[in-house]
């Protein structure tokens, strides 16, 4: 089984993570904040697996613009990027958390009402601790979170990741199998 073929799900069939798992992020930034001591971004993202079919560009051509005409009133901003593995980012700018969870909720319940859910990969929330990036990643295929620390150039801080995951336990749903930590790197947060 290939890195993408992990992180994917391997061919096996998962249950569908509940949908209020992704909002738990909106309580526990209170407690990372507070508690822990790091700042959001102000920004999050979703990537997933574009197809070229017109029925999926529609759906996330359609998604956008809703984002995009909410704007007015949440003041959420939307760009998008394709990574190097030719996966798609929705990023999403909002000094409100809470439009972010809500706008990244909208994207992937718009792809899984089309019944395009399996091309989800990740959200993904972006914070800092004394400059450094700490990022929040929602695994959809396993319905749970956890911390990814870079640190440099393709490594990443494991002992904070895994002090991360015992100081938010009781926040988020965290992912058990630490070999289900993939690191994202190039996030474009």
């Amino acid at each position: 089984m290939g890195f993408l073929d992990a992180l994917l799900g391997g061919g096996k069939k998962l249950k569908a993570p509940a949908p209020d798992r992704l909002f738990a992020m909106v309580t526990a930034q209170v407690a990372l904040e507070a508690e822990i001591g790091l700042k959001h971004r102000n920004a999050a993202g979703i990537v997933f697996q574009p197809l070229s079919t017109g029925d999926f560009k529609t759906i996330v051509a359609d998604t956008v613009e809703l984002l995009r005409s909410a704007a007015a009133d949440t003041g959420t901003t939307v760009d998008s990027a394709d990574d190097e593995f030719g996966y798609r980012w929705l990023v999403l700018r909002d000094s409100d958390f809470e439009d972010l969870v809500t706008a990244l909720n909208l994207v992937s319940a718009e792809l899984q009402g089309g019944g395009y859910g399996d091309r989800l990969l990740a959200c993904v929330f972006a914070f800092e601790e004394a400059g450094q990036p700490v990022y929040f990643i929602y695994n959809f295929k396993r319905g749970a979170y956890y911390p990814f620390v870079p640190v440099g150039d393709k490594q990443r801080g494991t002992e904070r990741e895994l002090r991360l995951k015992a100081q938010v336990a009781s926040e988020l749903p965290i992912e058990p199998e630490l070999e289900r930590w993939f690191p994202l790197w190039e996030i474009p947060l």
